[in-house]
């Protein structure tokens, strides 16, 4: 007589907002309002928002865009969300402290009733490729908690668009007990950049053997190419570099069976350390 199985966890709804945010707050808060009702409409248990979803310009973005958690992006965002009953994971930028000049460039989450449940603040600014961040931004402090919660049974952790290139990162989410990596990103366009983008979700979900969501902004200059990566590193949805609007169901059911068949987290031998 076989021994009776667990019951199957239901799939979790994600609705993909790759919008083209701009320097006009308002506008961006109608988009981000828009999205949550389409999200809302077909049932989303969550709504990801790109990086600077509050405002973004391709120049940079800075102080001169930092609204606080009290502002009228987030309070949109919370009213919204409990209004659809619909989570959502967006990109924001923050005031800093008085004694530094630059801004912070965050992840907010809300949940499904309009409760603000977490902030991640971007640590990997993005210095490279002729590019310095770190001008207008302050990093995040590398040994925060990382950000995981817990939406329809399933468990998100939150990055941010140049953190993909980090693996450290993602893997102190997945011990935190990440089961989906979920990556808001305004990932900048060039040669080879949307390569780099593809590839390294792809690396991302196979070696840690969990799901990635990963929002691009759209728009001129940056690659937009959303993407939802499985667990087996098989891309199951890809955007191209237009706005879009798009939901998948994530089965957590594949999720456990890919670890089955592939144990590679229980095999590892380096723990992650913040520096």
């Amino acid at each position: 007589m076989s021994a009776p199985q667990p019951p199957r966890r239901p799939a979790v709804r994600v609705t993909l907002g790759q919008v083209a945010a701009t320097d006009d707050h308002a506008a961006n808060r109608e988009a981000a309002r828009d999205a949550l009702d389409v999200a809302g409409g077909v049932h989303a248990d969550l709504l990801v928002l790109p990086e600077y979803a509050s405002a973004f310009h391709r120049a940079g973005v800075g102080r001169e865009h930092a609204q606080p958690l009290g502002g009228p992006f987030v309070t949109a965002l919370r009213e919204r969300a409990a209004a659809t009953g619909t989570a959502v994971l967006a990109g924001t930028t923050l005031p800093g402290t008085d004694a530094d000049p630059r801004a912070v460039n965050a992840v907010v989450a809300v949940d499904g009733a309009g409760a603000l449940v977490g902030t991640y603040r971007k640590v990997h600014l993005y210095d490279a490729f002729g590019t310095r961040e770190s001008d207008r931004l302050q990093p995040g402090p590398a040994d925060a908690p990382p950000l995981v919660l817990d939406v329809a049974g399933l468990r998100f952790g939150v990055l941010t668009c140049y953190d993909l290139r980090f693996p450290e990162s993602a893997r102190r989410l997945v011990d935190a007990g990440a089961e989906v990596l979920v990556v808001p990103a305004a990932w900048a366009d060039g040669p080879l950049k949307a390569m780099h983008w593809r590839t390294l979700a792809i690396a991302r979900a196979i070696e840690n053997t969990c799901a990635v969501v990963a929002v691009g902004m759209a728009g001129k200059g940056v690659v937009g190419r959303s993407l939802v990566v499985g667990p087996d590193g098989v891309v199951g949805l890809e955007l191209g570099p237009d706005p879009a609007l798009r939901t998948v169901d994530l089965d957590p059911e594949e999720l456990r069976e890919v670890r089955v068949g592939n144990p590679s987290l229980a095999n590892r031998r380096y723990a992650v350390v913040p520096v």
